[in-house]
């Protein structure tokens, strides 16, 4: 990788350290806000009608993942290049489980997550653009069309700069954590509805403890994206630092935002009102404030999937990048603007595809079926940290994980109970991930040049 390098401005592969730790704890939050928070409680009001239930769902949730960033964040002060979990399972299980990670993430998980994110923006656009969805050109929906170019300019914007990317998020993450700060607060003054937490467990509900379980599927995929911020570790000041402290601050920070948003959707709405309602943010604006509050929400939805897809582009690219310079996948994708200095062909490479499956619309399947493996790999990740312990005792830690071994316990049990939950409950697209893991085999040993790792 040849790239000129000024020096105290680049790290070890070239990339500019920019990111500070505001902006980083920053990343953390823009990753994970996207559009669940607006849609994911009425489809759980349904699973599982109690108050009480709903805020336990969104308070474990955090719980995991905070669990899940104290365990990566002692990996991330370890390894502080770009590449996140990728690199952790390299150093832990060797090159083929870090591939076939970065396989199912770069084609799938991140990629799908960006198409699906852009088309939600899009959709929500279309409430102050109401021909969009009815427009067609050469076949594509205007909505898709829309996705796909909103898409291509957030990785122009990325291209151009990791502080022009970074910018992007920082100031559509504080809009959104406004935006969404403001509902307890129209909650706080015009309380439609007063929740009734007791009993626990409502009378007539069968399987509560497996009803509980299907919920934590929402709220677990709505806090997704919490280690994008590790991808990014390249360009981050100070990695070893402030890495764990972003990580815990950020997520602190989420499961704040989500907790007190639910309240307010319990204040504003009675549990009947909310089983299966989709766009439960939307509802409970407007019948807090009038017609107002569904134009307030449909900007702050825009605004936000704008700003996660901007973060999900910076962190996806990083781990094509990290991919590319083990020399396993697409080795061009490792070059470093000499202006820039952004891993322009993997932002390339990552905003084209990215675009493409929005305009496909076939992520949404591909995703199902790799849902398995993604929980899997974060199964593995978890027990990584209890493997470098023991291979690599001598190597230094800047920081090391608080409350170990008990809290990568509990990030690895919850990991593995939602595991096994996914195989049980959907066979069929547990067994077509792994089989789209399979497909990743014949890539690794075209590209794989194993004795570079």
């Amino acid at each position: 990788m040849n790239v000129d390098r000024a020096p105290g401005t680049t790290g070890d592969e070239g990339l500019a350290r920019v990111i500070g730790l505001r902006s980083a704890i920053l990343f953390v939050v823009g990753s994970v806000i996207g559009s669940g928070i607006f849609l994911t409680t009425g489809g759980m009001a349904a699973v599982i009608p109690s108050a009480s239930l709903l805020l336990a769902a969104w308070v474990l949730g955090g719980i995991l993942a905070i669990a899940g960033g104290l365990t990566y964040a002692e990996m991330g002060a370890m390894f502080p290049r770009s590449g996140g979990v990728y690199v952790f399972l390299r150093e832990a299980y060797g090159p083929l489980t870090a591939f076939l990670y970065g396989w199912a993430a770069l084609f799938v998980v991140i990629s799908g997550g960006i198409a699906a994110v852009a088309v939600g923006f899009a959709e929500y656009l279309s409430y102050f653009l109401p021909a969009l969805p009815s427009a067609s050109i050469l076949g594509f929906s205007g909505t898709k069309l829309v996705a796909a170019l909103v898409i291509l300019l957030l990785g122009a914007v990325n291209y151009t700069g990791v502080r022009s990317g970074n910018m992007v998020n920082v100031v559509t993450t504080a809009a959104k954590v406004g935006a969404l700060a403001s509902l307890p607060v129209m909650a706080l003054i015009a309380a439609r509805v007063h929740p009734v937490f007791l009993p626990i467990v409502p009378s007539g509900l069968e399987r509560p403890a497996a009803s509980f379980g299907v919920a934590m599927i929402a709220v677990l995929w709505t806090y997704e994206a919490w280690y994008f911020v590790t991808y990014a570790a390249g360009e981050i000041k100070d990695p070893q630092r402030n890495i764990p402290r972003a990580l815990l601050g950020g997520l602190l920070i989420l499961m704040s935002i989500y907790a007190s948003v639910n309240i307010a959707y319990l204040y504003a709405l009675t549990i009947d009102e909310m089983k299966g309602t989709t766009r439960i943010a939307e509802r409970a604006a407007t019948v807090l404030v009038g017609p107002a509050g569904a134009t307030f929400v449909a900007l702050t939805v825009v605004i936000s999937t704008f700003g996660n897809n901007a973060a999900a582009i910076l962190a996806g690219s990083r781990l094509l990048f990290a991919m590319a310079s083990d020399g396993v996948f697409l080795p061009q994708a490792n070059r470093v603007h000499a202006r820039y200095r952004t891993p322009h062909v993997a932002i390339v490479a990552l905003t084209i595809w990215s675009a493409l499956l929005a305009l496909s619309g076939t992520y949404e399947q591909l995703f199902t079926y790799v849902m398995f493996a993604s929980i899997l790999f974060s199964v593995a990740a978890g027990v990584a940290l209890f493997r470098l312990r023991y291979t690599m005792p001598d190597r230094p830690r800047p920081y090391e994980t608080w409350g170990y071994p008990f809290v990568p316990l509990v990030f690895i049990a919850g990991s593995a109970a939602f595991v096994l939950n996914t195989l049980f409950e959907r066979p069929i697209e547990s067994l077509a991930g792994l089989g789209l893991l399979a497909l990743g085999l014949p890539a690794y040993w075209y590209w794989g040049k194993r004795d570079r790792f």
